[in-house]
């Protein structure tokens, strides 16, 4: 028994040095495992960086190869264009006052393509202008029937075509109380813009006129049918008269041939022309 004793006391401690030996060597090979771990990945890092500088210096000397090229050619051409000054010097193609008088022209040029771009940006400023009086026209008039009143804008100018069917009685050129309702949707739009002018033209048919004593011909008829117009828009409507003019065209500008009654009646119409600002076009000239 007491044999056991003995033995039991001195087997102890051998078991209990083995038992933390294998603690110790577990833990410090999870440590190496760790660092071996974090040395594989600093391996690949470095060797990403190695591959991202390999690739920079390539393309750094890619690029630095084309600008050698690109030098000697910018060498070369300089050479060529020393070499032709040099010939012309020598066989005295241009004189030194011919070349003053290239460069002026040259100079010349490019204050033409200024000036006819400014000429351009007034144009299509004056289009916008146009349309947007156009859009405000149609808007005012509303829903009339496209055959009695037509709006439109051709090559800058806007037009205002109203058929005298809606403006006068068969051979007179007494305003109806309808038209003068319409006139005075026009008058309002022209009247927020004070300085555009306008000419009313008067247009017939060409069937030779017979009425009124006091009118002659289809000329006379024309005439007085734009001057009706006018006296509205300036005694009812408030329109500056020096704003306006009439003018009689007679049967001599027909929108379509006068070879049935229904073109007959599209060329019976009274006209308004927004007139273009030539003064102001002139002004511009001037400057340049």
């Amino acid at each position: 028994m007491k044999f056991r004793h003995v033995l039991l006391v001195a087997l102890t401690p051998v078991a209990l040095f083995s038992c933390v030996s294998t603690k110790k060597f577990k833990a410090e090979q999870e440590k190496y495992n760790t660092l071996n771990d974090s040395y594989a990945k600093l391996q690949g890092d470095l060797k990403a960086c190695e591959d991202a500088k390999a690739e920079e210096a390539r393309k750094k000397a890619a690029l630095q190869s084309e600008i050698d090229a690109l030098n000697k050619q910018i060498a070369y051409l300089k050479e060529n264009n020393t070499q032709a000054l040099k010939q012309l010097q020598d066989l005295s193609v241009i004189s030194s006052s011919q070349a003053e008088s290239i460069k002026k022209s040259m100079e010349n040029m490019g204050a033409k393509d200024n000036y006819i771009q400014t000429l351009q940006q007034q144009i299509a400023r004056k289009d916008s202008l146009n349309m947007a009086l156009v859009m405000n026209l149609k808007g005012a008039i509303g829903n009339l029937d496209d055959k009695d009143i037509n709006i439109k804008v051709d090559k800058g100018v806007v037009y205002i075509d109203i058929s005298d069917k809606l403006l006068f009685k068969s051979g007179k050129f007494d305003v109806t109380e309808e038209a003068k309702v319409v006139l005075g949707k026009v008058a309002t739009v022209l009247k927020n813009q004070p300085d555009i002018e306008f000419m009313v033209e008067g247009h017939t048919d060409n069937v030779a006129y017979k009425g009124n004593a006091q009118l002659l011909d289809n000329w006379d008829l024309s005439v007085k049918r734009a001057t009706s117009v006018v006296r509205i828009l300036q005694n009812q409507y408030g329109l500056d008269p020096m704003k306006m003019s009439a003018a009689g065209r007679g049967e001599y500008l027909p929108v379509v041939p006068n070879d049935t009654p229904e073109n007959k009646a599209v060329n019976r119409r009274t006209r308004i022309v927004i007139l273009p600002q030539l003064d102001q076009f002139f002004k511009l000239l001037e400057r340049k």
